[in-house]
């Protein structure tokens, strides 16, 4: 079955072929159910039609294309992507370093960031290709969006693909930390065995950051978890 990013060029090839080794093995039966089908008919539709997709077709399963299912330490779930123009980028609540302002979200992330640990990224460091790079897993609980409205690509089975993929990562019996920010990602942990260390809060958008978000410290008792478990911290200074 041709996957969503069934083009003619060199990049072209089947979901999930392209996806890291470890991926590719847990997710390869995913192709085959109904709810993927349907998935892949709604998004060939949404393309057929002309309708602006973000991320772009290239990046919308970049997360797994970037860290490996047993080098995942830090997963952080977001709920969908940013429905502007040129500000998804294939990651949770990143966006290009070039994109100025910052959407609110990611400026009160960066917020909590100095406040809890006191790093002071560049102003300009909003990709957060530093912390994947730590193994820090960026997700979405739903990985497209129709360009200008928010939600748009909901219940048309991509939380069903991430909730097996929270699913699998939650088994997993190597313990790993969950930052799960807002009720959609909260929704998620019955999902997530009890070895692993999870930190929840309000959502960081400007609707509810101030009901729990700010003051949560989530950077620093990710990091008391990792060295009780004899794992290198995260550097979340190093937000690239």
């Amino acid at each position: 079955m041709e996957s969503i990013e069934n083009r003619t060029d060199t990049h072209s090839k089947k979901f999930p072929d392209h996806l890291q080794p470890g991926w590719r093995e847990r997710l390869k039966g995913e192709v085959d159910e109904p709810y993927f089908k349907s998935l892949m008919e709604f998004m060939r539709r949404e393309y057929a039609r002309g309708a602006a997709v973000y991320p772009t077709r290239e990046n919308i399963f970049r997360a797994f294309q970037e860290i490996d299912f047993d080098d995942v330490k830090v997963v952080i779930i977001g709920q969908d992507p940013y429905h502007g123009a040129n500000q998804a980028i294939g990651r949770s609540f990143a966006v290009p370093n070039t994109l100025f302002p910052k959407p609110p979200s990611l400026q009160n992330i960066l917020k909590e960031l100095r406040a809890d640990i006191g790093a002071t990224p560049a102003p300009e460091a909003s990709e957060l290709g530093g912390w994947v790079s730590q193994g820090v897993f960026l997700l979405n609980a739903v990985l497209t969006v129709r360009a200008g409205e928010a939600f748009s690509h909901r219940d048309q089975g991509w939380e069903t693909f991430t909730n097996r993929v929270i699913e699998k990562l939650g088994a997993r019996p190597e313990p790993m930390a969950f930052i799960l920010w807002g009720a959609a990602a909260q929704s998620k942990r019955s999902l997530i065995g009890p070895q692993h260390f999870r930190v929840e809060s309000p959502h960081p958008s400007p609707l509810s950051a101030h009901r729990g978000f700010f003051g949560s410290k989530p950077f620093s008792r990710v990091n008391e978890f990792l060295a009780s478990q004899g794992k290198t911290p995260i550097d979340w200074a190093r937000v690239g």
